[in-house]
């Protein structure tokens, strides 16, 4: 993942700052407990392709 590109992106929920995930291809959206997966390389940024997070992964972001 281009870090040019993880500077510039944010959830388009709340516009919070996105995490990444690599170990799973994901950008994480701590305030909206939201996961956006990247697919050969591109972050698909739409609420619908988001996966909701587990109560392990929101209390692992947490910290």
């Amino acid at each position: 993942m281009d870090k040019k590109l993880l500077d510039i992106l944010a959830c388009p929920l709340c516009k919070s700052p996105l995490i990444y995930d690599k170990a799973k291809q994901e950008l994480i959206c701590k305030a909206d407990h939201l996961a956006f997966p990247i697919r050969d390389d591109i972050p698909v940024m739409l609420e619908d392709e988001a996966r909701e997070l587990s109560l392990e992964e929101i209390d692992a972001l947490h910290k």
